[in-house]
């Protein structure tokens, strides 16, 4: 097997430079909290990166964050109190988003925190808000924050996480004895999407035939492309994210790649596939949270395009959005439930919550709060077969929610 590990000169977001940048904020962790502002108002804090290559996919989650917050206050609020969401950007980056999330607390004095789209950046949050003891509910795709040493009773995860959505698509994309090659972006969220894959081929018998780390960021993949051609595998996995996901598979397209192998991603981004239209993305295939599309056979969705519609001038949510909508909307179900912002009462409501906002059943498991919900798999459509310029997928697969689809609490070190 032949494996590229060279390391790029240029800065990455990784674990340890998200942690390195965050002493100055954590050192008034230890402090105790000041008391709750006089006002009856409950506030969510909302830090994403509306700054950088994330930036289209951090504006998506804030609206459908604030559609969720309009909905609530639009019916009474909770128990009579209105609910207020406080944007702020990380940029990110770890340092920025520990020092937004610990002012949020500690000025804004926030009752829980949603956001974060970054593995390395959301684990970053996560440390401030566990020792401050303030709920938090990230819509990053990770593993590592279900994982028993970064986890704490007040983490609750809603996204998707690496395993689920690798192994939905390799059961779509890969059968025994296929040769699979990787290129994946050097950091947190590409080392996670490479740990799924490899464990999903392992399953179905596919062989690894290569790995080439690029750097986060990269606008040119000249020299990648030939060293992948040159493993002749049947599918190549890109496993990047944001615009790096777009340069990547137009600079596979412009190689001639999608003649000789099967491109497929780990999570099929709305916002990158308009980036650069049908005829780069055509037949690539790849995981997803959520599809406007899925209205026609789901309640939950047609509701929540309609609201989102209603709220945007006709125009229809993207995935990412959808995590802003379902992360804010699934706290504020429990604070219902709880009667109010209690934390351990809110955390309990989390807890026992069975809800369907979007696209079907979901709950958050008890040993690593990670929500149990469907992953669907999405192929972009050629221009041709287009109906509109919002059908950008057709639906290949969509996987019910099952404990199943997770790594079990044992192997994230959870006691059973």
């Amino acid at each position: 097997m032949l494996k590229d590990v060279s390391r790029p000169t240029r800065r990455k977001i990784s674990r340890r430079t998200a942690l390195a940048g965050m002493s100055a904020s954590l050192a008034a962790i230890a402090m105790p909290r000041l008391g709750r502002a006089a006002d009856d108002t409950i506030r969510i804090g909302f830090p994403t990166p509306l700054t950088g290559p994330f930036a289209a996919e951090a504006r998506d989650q804030v609206k459908c964050a604030e559609l969720a917050v309009k909905l609530v206050n639009d019916k009474g609020g909770i128990g009579g109190r209105k609910v207020e969401l406080l944007v702020r950007d990380d940029k990110l980056n770890a340092g920025e988003a520990a020092t937004r999330t610990l002012e949020l607390i500690e000025k804004d004095k926030v009752h829980a925190v949603v956001g974060a789209l970054s593995s390395a950046v959301q684990l970053a949050v996560n440390e401030v808000t566990r020792a401050r003891g303030v709920i938090y509910v990230s819509i990053s795709q990770s593993d590592t924050i279900n994982e028993a040493k970064d986890f704490s009773k007040y983490t609750f995860h809603e996204a998707l996480n690496p395993h689920m959505t690798t192994a939905a698509v390799a059961r779509q994309t890969m059968k025994k004895g296929m040769k699979v090659a990787h290129l994946v972006a050097d950091y947190a969220y590409g080392h996670e999407m490479l740990r799924g894959f490899k464990r999903a081929q392992t399953a179905i018998g596919a062989d690894n035939v290569g790995e080439i780390l690029h750097p986060f960021g990269a606008a040119d993949y000249s020299t990648f492309m030939p060293r992948l051609m040159s493993m002749r595998p049947d599918v190549l996995c890109i496993s990047n994210f944001g615009r790096d996901q777009a340069n990547a598979i137009k600079q596979a397209v412009d190689f001639g790649i999608k003649q000789q192998m099967k491109i497929v991603v780990p999570v099929i981004l709305h916002n990158q596939r308009l980036a650069v239209g049908p005829d780069v993305f055509e037949g690539v295939i790849g995981g997803a949270n959520y599809y406007w599309g899925l209205e026609k056979d789901s309640k939950s969705a047609a509701a929540f395009n309609a609201a989102f519609r209603a709220a945007n001038g006709g125009a229809i949510p993207t995935d990412y959005g959808a995590y802003g909508y379902s992360g804010v909307a699934s706290l504020l179900q429990a604070m219902q439930a709880a009667g109010g912002t209690d934390t351990d009462k809110v955390v309990d409501a989390l807890e026992k919550l069975q809800y369907d906002l979007t696209k079907g059943p979901q709950h958050y498991r008890k040993c690593d709060h990670q929500s149990v919900q469907s992953v669907l798999v999405l192929e972009s459509k050629k221009k041709s077969a287009m109906a509109n310029d919002n059908d950008l997928f057709a639906v290949v697969a969509s996987d019910a929610g099952s404990d199943d689809l997770l790594r079990s609490c044992s192997e994230l070190g959870h006691a059973t």
